[in-house]
């Protein structure tokens, strides 16, 4: 999904945080999480709710279902 891997990457880059941090937040490897700002793959429910929590955003915003 490009709207979720665009909004994950401008609120990382925005919070000036790095993939390792968020990565290692969501205890997956640093080329995982690449994956998931590359569109390749999406993160599991409880990762995308942890995302969503830390980022300081709804879940509805990072998927595109919300402004």
């Amino acid at each position: 999904m490009q709207i979720f891997s665009d909004r994950l990457k401008g609120l990382r880059k925005a919070q000036k945080r790095s993939q390792k941090e968020l990565a290692e937040l969501l205890g997956v490897t640093v080329r995982s999480y690449q994956y998931y700002e590359g569109g390749s793959y999406e993160p599991s429910y409880d990762r995308l709710v942890l995302l969503a929590k830390h980022l300081k955003v709804s879940t509805d915003y990072l998927l595109g279902l919300k402004n």
